[in-house]
């Protein structure tokens, strides 16, 4: 179990609060208007933000003071966090060698079967820059898969990507979270995302994270706040 507990964390005026525990292994989205907190709450748990009160725990271990290196949590960005200036294969190695050094023939094939699950074999020697987008977004869902950390965070990873290429994206990270038995935290400003990849999510407002209800429930009979971000 993943545990907000009295959470407030925040800068330059703005404060969010999160009091909320998330069961693992999940899908979960999270998703709210922008500027109210929703990468602030990811940040908090990556260890990326420290808090002003509160503690971050997962599995009962307080997870508060820990840098995220030591963190049993993975991030993907926006910008898939790729390097431009690496190879896909060099890229990847940074997940299992973060300061760089000689691989083992296990990391290689790791490293190999990472790309292969993703349709990249062929690609492993070209730069971020030489491959379409979606490509790029799987290059970077292989490396978080390699880091192997029972905790997922994903901060929008596939907004640029179109409606089609962006709904295979959503279905291959439920099928590498579920092949993980990891707990997954979907950022999204889209509520066809959420309806589509998670199974509870957690509406972010007002400075708030309120806990997690189903998917379904919460777009069926949706709080008054996310009645006023839907426009219904």
């Amino acid at each position: 179990m993943l545990a907000l507990e009295g959470i407030v964390a925040g800068s330059e005026g703005f404060e969010l609060r999160a009091d909320l525990r998330l069961e693992a292994p999940g899908r979960v989205a999270v998703i709210g208007p922008s500027g109210a907190g929703k990468s602030t709450m990811l940040d908090v748990i990556a260890g990326f933000r420290a808090p002003a009160s509160g503690r971050v725990t997962w599995q009962g271990r307080d997870l508060t003071a820990l840098p995220p290196g030591q963190r049993p949590v993975a991030t993907l960005f926006q910008d898939n966090n790729l390097f431009p200036h690496l190879t896909l294969h060099e890229n990847l190695a940074l997940a299992l060698r973060p300061r760089g050094g000689r691989l083992t023939a296990e990391e290689r094939e790791r490293i190999a079967a990472a790309l292969e699950r993703m349709g990249l074999s062929d690609l492993s020697g070209r730069k971020p820059g030489a491959v379409s987008g979606g490509q790029a977004s799987r290059a970077a869902l292989a490396r978080v898969t390699l880091q192997d950390r029972p905790v997922m965070l994903l901060d929008e990873p596939f907004a640029a990507l179109g409606p089609a290429l962006k709904a295979e994206m959503l279905a291959e990270l439920a099928r590498v979270a579920g092949e993980m038995e990891a707990l997954a935290l979907l950022v999204t400003h889209d509520p066809a995302d959420a309806r589509a990849f998670a199974e509870r999510t957690i509406l972010v407002a007002e400075g708030v994270a309120a806990p997690p209800r189903e998917t379904a429930a919460i777009f069926a009979d949706p709080p008054e706040a996310l009645r006023a971000y839907l426009g219904a």
